[in-house]
């Protein structure tokens, strides 16, 4: 479409939404396309005319983004993406809005379930092959929410004051690195940065532009704008949703020559190129995965993104022809985080209880905390379910967070269970032969109070409609777990480095900077409960032989891992990087690399990573722009952050 044909009133139209999920089409002359929520499976509306979405088209419900990242497998959030694009497809969907890759700042965000890691490489790359999946099936993403949307506490109005170096290091890496992916489409956050909201920040918006060479979208989050003609100055060129008052008074502007018509063209070149876009792949849409692969996806995810924290004396896996008693309000309740990502699956509710005797195990349920309301839970007939612990060979205690406590537009108080769940952990823990913890949770967990009462404790996330078949699937040994947190569990709250930091109604300040999870815990050597990249397996995995060998800018790092056990398995290896002598701060760790290698019984295998120079970057705001300092560097190879292995010392020229 030619933009000169169109008159001032048509083009901002164009600029803002028609309704709530599609745009404008210049009076019919250009392709209407369809956005839809849905990171982690489609959440569309029955009437998308109402706005309250109170009832939404049942879908593939995949375990969160949370869970995902704990994989740490670059292939899954690939295949994931390929899903949700057949979803897309059979939804008639052009656009999904996602993935989020807010870094996980503070432990209480109410979001944290929806976004990947407290560590931008990590984020940043499982975020990349996501987008590549989708896209692949010729549907667009919506990378969001750019950017520091890292609270939920008066996310419309509070400022994040943030420094320069830590803004791109931490805050934009994500998106930097996702970007390779050539996302669509942008969405901007609530906040403001540094004083000036995300919907107007042309600053922002122009290091997306020419920093990272973006050269898609940049739409709003849903009623993100205050002020339509700040926003379209600044660089957002389509205003979500459909908003009466703004299309009033905009149109208002446009007659009386108000509007910046360059800036107007601007936008209104990106709407229509999208909608051109969305037409063309459109017709190169064609499935090709059944509803029981999609399904599959999702229960691969759950079974390789559920992390087992803790084995006293190999209680698990559960031995077969012993009595199991399991109680809960999670074990018998759909957990998941709350929100606009909070899909309504599209199969049954499957309980742990009907989980675990499909697999022919001698299991009893009966309840004791039957509802869990934010912080607060009700507790039933307590008693007879100790009487029926005591008689069990083991007990399964489920636990947890509901969609009503973790949840889009609010921040947790804290992150310990509720009091009634701590306290018959306890009584539990007094009774049971074997006493094993299972966690649905979307964040991290204080456990200070019960964890060394317990034998194990296996932390599920919210595994979405199929995770107690994951669940029971590790339990008995039929999947050995491998996944690996992908935030730090703190000890207690008040440990978390931006819990220190300033913050009031108005602004949060990121004192902490550079001091983000395990940077700082392991930087100032801070005691945790689980370390960053932390998680159990039935195997054991030795490391050994690393080589590191310089091809003119690239480091090829190499060394071997050997399952000693008669258990296949999969490791996730961690590689660190440490600058020996600063030339500016740094933290002691920084994640460069990963690998998740699956490894059959008595087999040894090697693992190649490798680095370039750029990897060995600081971003310096001197020179404005990544630097990077000749020297010495220790690449560290290890387990998880506290848990280094092999160690080597390189010069980087």
């Amino acid at each position: 479409m030619d933009i000169s044909k169109l008159n001032k009133i048509q083009k901002v139209k164009l600029v803002m939404g028609a309704d709530f999920w599609s745009n404008d089409t210049a009076d019919g002359s250009l392709y209407k396309f369809v956005l839809s929520d849905g990171p982690v499976g489609l959440r569309q509306p029955l009437d998308k005319s109402n706005p309250e979405q109170k009832e939404v088209i049942k879908s593939v419900a995949y375990p969160s983004t949370q869970v995902l990242s704990q994989t740490w497998n670059c292939d899954l959030a690939k295949l994931l993406g390929k899903s949700i694009g057949n979803d897309c497809i059979e939804q008639k969907v052009d656009i999904v809005l996602g993935p989020g890759v807010n870094i996980k700042r503070l432990p209480t965000n109410g979001r944290n379930f929806e976004y990947y890691s407290e560590d931008p490489y990590l984020a940043g790359t499982l975020a990349k092959k996501y987008i590549e999946g989708v896209q692949k099936m010729h549907v667009g993403t919506c990378i969001k929410h750019f950017c520091c949307n890292n609270s939920e506490f008066s996310r419309h109005w509070a400022s994040m004051e943030v420094d320069e170096r830590t803004l791109h290091e931490i805050y934009l890496k994500t998106f930097e690195i996702a970007m390779e992916a050539k996302p669509w489409t942008v969405m901007c956050s609530y906040n403001l940065v540094n004083g000036r909201r995300m919907s107007e920040n042309n600053k922002l918006y122009n290091v997306l532009r020419n920093n990272f060479k973006f050269d898609g979208l940049i739409m709003s989050d849903w009623d993100a704008v205050k002020d339509s003609e700040a926003s379209l100055n600044a660089g957002l060129n389509l205003e979500m949703p459909y908003n009466e008052n703004h299309h009033n008074l905009m149109m208002k502007k446009a007659q009386e020559n108000i509007l910046n018509e360059r800036k107007l063209d601007e936008s209104a070149v990106k709407v229509i190129e999208l909608a051109e876009k969305c037409e063309k792949e459109s017709k190169l849409r064609k499935m090709d995965m059944s509803i029981n692969e999609r399904r599959n996806v999702a229960l691969k995810i759950a079974e390789e993104g559920i992390v087992l924290l803790k084995n006293e004396n190999n209680v698990l896996p559960l031995k077969p022809e012993k009595k199991i008693f399991i109680t809960g309000d999670p074990a018998s309740r759909y957990y998941c985080g709350g929100g606009s990502s909070q899909v309504c699956p599209e199969l049954p509710f499957i309980s742990l209880e009907e989980a675990l005797k499909a697999e022919c195990y001698d299991v009893q349920y009966y309840e004791s905390i039957w509802e869990k309301l934010g912080h607060l839970a009700h507790v039933g007939n307590a008693k007879k379910a100790l009487e029926y612990s005591a008689q069990a060979e083991y007990t399964i205690l489920a636990v947890g967070d509901s969609a009503n406590l973790e949840f889009e537009c609010a921040d947790r108080e804290g992150i310990k269970l509720s009091k009634e769940e701590e306290i018959l952990i306890n009584d539990f823990a007094k009774v049971a032969k074997h006493l094993i913890i299972v966690v649905e949770a979307g964040s991290a967990i204080d456990m200070s109070s019960w964890i060394d009462k317990v034998e194990a404790v296996v932390y599920m996330g919210y595994g979405g409609e199929l995770g107690h078949k994951a669940l029971a699937n590790i339990l008995v040994g039929k999947i050995n777990p491998s996944g690996r947190l992908s935030e730090t569990f703190p000890l207690k709250l008040e440990d978390s480095p931006a819990m220190k930091s300033y913050h009031d109604s108005s602004v949060m300040k990121y004192d902490e900077g550079l001091n983000i999870g395990y940077r700082y815990y392991e930087t100032f050597n801070v005691p945790v409960l689980f370390p960053f990249g932390y998680g159990l397996s039935y195997s054991k995995f030795e490391y050994s032989n690393l080589k590191i060998e310089q091809i003119k800018d690239v480091y090829k790092v190499s060394f071997d891992i050997e399952n000693e056990t008669e258990i296949d398995g999969a490791e996730v290896c961690q590689l660190y990087i440490r600058e020996v002598v600063k030339e500016v701060y740094r933290p002691d760790y920084e994640l460069k690399g990963y690998e998740k290698i699956f490894i059959k019984a008595h087999e040894k295998k090697e693992v190649i990573i490798e680095l370039k120079r750029k990897d060995f970057s600081y971003y310096s705001t001197y020179y404005d722009e990544y630097h990077v300092k000749p020297g010495a560097f220790d690449i560290l190879i290890g387990k998880n952050s506290h848990d280094i292995i092999l160690k080597e010392r390189i010069i980087v020229d």
